[in-house]
């Protein structure tokens, strides 16, 4: 008789595939008490939800790539038409690693970065040359980001979340905004939206946008089966975007179609957080201490 299928672990396996390429020998990574944030830190709360940091990456990408200079990273340095998952993936994974692994290993990743970065260059459409290392530049990919982690997060995981630990969340993420090389980092909620509106000047929508932000969209998170449940991922971090965001993009959805992405979004995410209750792999490794492997 074949034993039955634990649906809790494979719910996890499946979530493990989707953040690791089993071929490059990616893992899951170890939560650490002697990470760069504590394990009380508000980042850990709000970066240890799956179907939030989903709908956040996503999110931060649509608001990312309304910049100029940042969109023509991806198009000349990236293969993104054929592989965007890749993109989310190395997004949630130097997220985790910042977050929960060793410090030493989140100052690793954020110099690999860097490095990477040093070599990322070109001349926009009208011109005007782009450095991926230009900490003007990196200060809104990072407030994008974090912006976008949080409101999920929000939206999908804490409503009552209170002002004073969005005001911390923003002060520990501009510690790795720091690291990374950003010049104009936000310590508070109202820093952040402050930095976005300095931003709005310098965003454009052209037909290089339109073409990102549609394979973004439009791309299956998962098996080939996952068709709707991508969709109202997609769909929810198109409604996390702020009003103005939104219109520049062209996206629009009737009220009754949001309620329904809403209600779709928070069962995904009440259903993961049940097969990732008691998980081993959120277990906290003491100082000092490593994961057999």
């Amino acid at each position: 008789m074949m034993p039955l299928l634990d649906p809790r672990a494979h719910l996890r396996t499946q979530v493990t595939r989707l953040f690791n390429d089993a071929s490059k020998g990616d893992r899951p990574v170890t939560r650490r008490a002697d990470a760069l944030f504590a394990p009380d830190s508000v980042g850990w709360r709000v970066h240890g939800d799956v179907v939030t940091m989903l709908i956040g990456g996503v999110d931060s990408l649509l608001l990312q790539m309304l910049h100029p200079a940042v969109l023509a990273g991806v198009w000349d340095h990236s293969d993104f038409r054929n592989d965007m998952m890749a993109r989310l993936r190395s997004t949630a994974k130097f997220i985790a690693r910042t977050t929960y692994d060793h410090a030493d290993e989140a100052h690793a990743i954020i110099a690999r970065v860097r490095k990477i970065h040093d070599h990322v260059s070109g001349t926009l459409p009208d011109g005007t040359p782009y450095r991926a290392n230009d900490p003007h530049l990196l200060s809104w990919v990072h407030v994008a980001e974090a912006v976008s982690f949080l409101d999920a997060w929000i939206a999908y995981g804490e409503p009552t979340m209170s002002r004073a630990d969005q005001d911390q969340y923003f002060g520990e993420m501009a510690v790795i905004g720091r690291l990374v090389g950003a010049d104009d980092v936000p310590g508070t909620r109202a820093e952040a939206e402050a930095l976005i509106a300095r931003f709005r000047p310098e965003l454009k929508v052209d037909h290089r946008t339109r073409e990102v932000a549609g394979l973004v969209l439009n791309q299956t998170v998962g098996p080939p089966t996952a068709v709707v449940p991508s969709k109202i991922l997609m769909q929810a971090a198109v409604d996390l975007l702020p009003d103005w965001a939104r219109e520049m993009h062209g996206l629009k959805a009737s009220r009754l179609r949001r309620l329904a992405v809403r209600e779709g979004a928070l069962a995904m995410a009440r259903t993961l957080r049940w097969a990732f209750d008691g998980s081993p792999n959120r277990r906290v490794l003491p100082p000092g201490q490593f994961m057999d492997v």
